[in-house]
């Protein structure tokens, strides 16, 4: 397929600040593709000079094999397509010294960091917990050192996130540790204070460009322009019709921002949508309408219109749940289609459980979003507290996970006391432990069993040094006793199997890998984000509205267009109607043949039937585009017809079977 004139457009301009604001389904990853090919092949920048972000390693990988297959012999080494934590992690392995970082620091994920809080907030609730760490995330988003965040606050509770966060970073250098945020966060104050580092990184990043711009925070913004200069060489996309994630730091205004900091901004829209039929998109069209637009776009598509937008009114959520399930039986029947091209996408995750039972009372298979992801494991996360260990032997929190992982008799009361010990001393955890002198003042049981403990981290040191990474995880996964403690916890021979089966796995991860140790290792599988999971395979996909970004499917249901639902109570509060209007549009898009929104009338609060009402939203969207229950008698008599017949053939086929 050729590119349309909007597409092309976009990829020829080579010379100066770009914005492409696209649509949904308007094919904005083949113009970044075609992009990152015509700079190569026209000889304006070498592969190693350009660099693509987005924001998921899946959108990630899925760029570089499209990018590959695009450039099939040519020389594209040194091409970055990474996404922002992993540029930052790539720049900071680089300017490790200046950032006051030792080599083959540790990258701590959400756990590790909750771990510190917990301990900094010691008898404080979980909630205040969760809250306090969500602050302090939210300082570094902003791109705010510790210093900075003291001086802006205003009220007792941002002193007080100022100064936890203070400690919290102490505890980070103490550990020759960062934690995520600050993957973006130090290479911004880098670049913004050290001219000779920004030279070097703009000469090193020739093209930048970055999608899904419209979901960046302030801190990300900032190493974007950081990077791109005042010459502003870039290409950004995005749509400030699918900026749907405020509540975790996203800016959309950043879009805007753009043009202020680039007066000879160039704006390029693309409407033309490959993937939902006209009627869809004049609803969606409609819809978005009523949010204010800096630049307004209206989508269309070559497609034919398509069936009308089913909307249904429904007794309650369990009612709602049967006649999706129903349809979606129907439909598979009648049309042979596979499970998975049907979609069922909902507000809160909450919602899910009425539509599981309806499914499984009709034997259909589901995926639901959300599951334990690979690297959330327990035996997954055991190793790679090991690994970190090996890597960096000032990580206190990997030495208390892999000390106890497996079981060794080492109590928490012996830990409390080698700390204290180690305090004393200053010294991190695992070196405290190998010295004769501290274990001496231990129980004689625990001092050996630390002792054992510690002969077999110096050993798998040693193996570092000379083992490939990929045998060295798997060499591990044994000399630790992991494997062993495995065996001993599952009682079927087929769950070892699988528990065995995530190290493997875990170990399959580092073949191949470039790197120049254990440290480099550990830091890059920390960039893995937990949202990344395996494909779901032939199985009906239940997910929130916020987790169908980027997805599309033929069938699509979303259920609970209620207020208080969607538009959801919390955001009406916050004053947050357009960010909700702008979820509404993200999941109307995804439906790539015919979509149904759904109702309840009541719904069981607090042991009491309370009534519900429908979301303002259906208001307004275009009456002619929908088709409501008992609006058209002759549609609902053909329908009920087919249906009959589906019904009879399955039981007939069920006969015959």
């Amino acid at each position: 397929m050729s590119l349309n004139p909007q597409q092309r457009a976009a990829v020829e301009h080579c010379d100066g600040p770009l914005l492409v604001l696209a649509g949904a389904g308007s094919g904005k990853t083949r113009v970044i593709v075609e992009k990152i090919a015509h700079l190569i092949r026209s000889g304006r920048y070498p592969a190693r000079r350009i660099a693509a972000i987005t924001f998921t390693n899946k959108a990630a990988k899925e760029m570089r094999e499209r990018v590959a297959r695009r450039l099939k012999g040519m020389d594209i080494e040194g091409l970055t397509i990474c996404t922002f934590h992993a540029l930052g992690l790539r720049m900071l392995q680089v300017e490790h010294a200046k950032a006051g970082l030792r080599r083959g620091f540790s990258v701590f994920d959400a756990d590790d960091a909750l771990a510190q809080f917990k301990d900094l907030m010691r008898g404080a609730k979980p909630d205040a917990v969760q809250a306090m760490q969500s602050l302090v995330s939210g300082l570094k988003n902003a791109g705010l050192s510790p210093e900075q965040a003291a001086a802006a606050a205003r009220s007792a509770r941002e002193h007080e996130a100022a100064r936890l966060y203070a400690r919290y970073q102490e505890r980070l250098a103490a550990f020759n540790a960062v934690d995520f945020d600050d993957l973006i966060r130090l290479p911004v104050q880098l670049l913004e204070d050290d001219g000779e580092a920004r030279l070097a990184w703009r000469e090193r990043i020739g093209y930048l460009l970055v999608d899904e711009c419209q979901d960046t925070n302030d801190a990300q913004y900032r190493l974007l322009k950081a990077i791109a200069g005042p010459r502003g060489n870039f290409t950004c996309v995005g749509d400030d019709d699918q900026s749907i994630y405020a509540w975790r730091g996203a800016n959309p205004e950043n879009l805007s921002q753009l043009g202020r900091d680039y007066p000879a901004l160039t704006v390029i829209k693309l409407e033309q949508n490959y993937r939902c039929p006209n009627r869809v998109l004049r609803a969606a069209n409609t819809l978005i309408s009523n949010n204010p637009h800096e630049h307004p776009k209206t989508l269309w598509s070559a497609q034919p219109d398509g069936e009308r937008i089913r909307v249904w009114e429904c007794r309650d959520a369990a009612h709602e749940a049967e006649r999706v399930a129903a349809e979606i039986q129907f439909l598979h029947t009648l049309r042979q289609t596979p499970w998975s091209d049907f979609c069922v996408l909902f507000r809160g995750n909450h919602q899910s459980r009425p539509l599981e039972k309806a499914l499984q009372m009709l034997r259909i298979p589901y995926h639901l979003s959300g599951g334990t992801a690979f690297l959330d494991r327990g035996e997954v996360k055991d190793a790679l507290a090991w690994l970190r260990l090996v890597a960096n032997p000032d990580d206190d929190n990997a030495f208390l996970r892999a000390v106890q992982s497996p079981s060794r008799g080492i109590g928490a009361g012996t830990l409390a006391k080698l700390a204290e010990l180690a305090q004393q001393a200053q010294l991190p955890l695992s070196r405290a432990a190998e010295s004769v002198g501290l274990l001496k003042q231990l129980q004689p049981r625990a001092a050996n069993a630390l002792g054992a403990f510690t002969d077999i981290v110096r050993g798998l040191r040693q193996d570092a040094a000379h083992l490939p990474p990929a045998e060295l995880v798997r060499k591990l996964n044994e000399k630790s006793g992991l494997v062993a403690a495995l065996r001993e916890q599952c009682r079927s021979e087929e769950l070892f199997r699988i528990r065995r089966g995530n190290l493997d796995e875990l170990a399959d991860w580092f073949d191949g890998a470039k790197a120049s140790g254990p440290g480099d290792l550990a830091a890059q599988l920390a960039l893995l984000s937990h949202a990344d999971k395996g494909e779901p395979g032939n199985q009906v996909r239940l997910m929130s509205l916020h987790a169908a970004k980027g997805l599309e499917f033929r069938y699509v249901f979303i259920v609970g267009m209620n207020e208080g639902i969607l538009p959801h109570e919390a955001s009406l509060d916050e004053g947050r109607l357009e960010e909700e209007r702008r979820l509404l549009y993200v999941g109307i898009t995804r439906a790539k043949e015919q979509l149904w929104l759904s109702y309840a009338l009541e719904a069981q609060r607090w042991g009491a039937k309370v009534s519900l009402a429908p979301s303002r939203f259906l208001d307004e969207l275009p009456a002619a585009e929908l088709q409501r229950d008992g609006a058209d008698p002759a549609a609902d008599a053909e329908r009920r017809q087919q249906r009959a017949a589906a019904g009879f053939a399955s039981i007939r086929a069920l006969l015959d079977g």
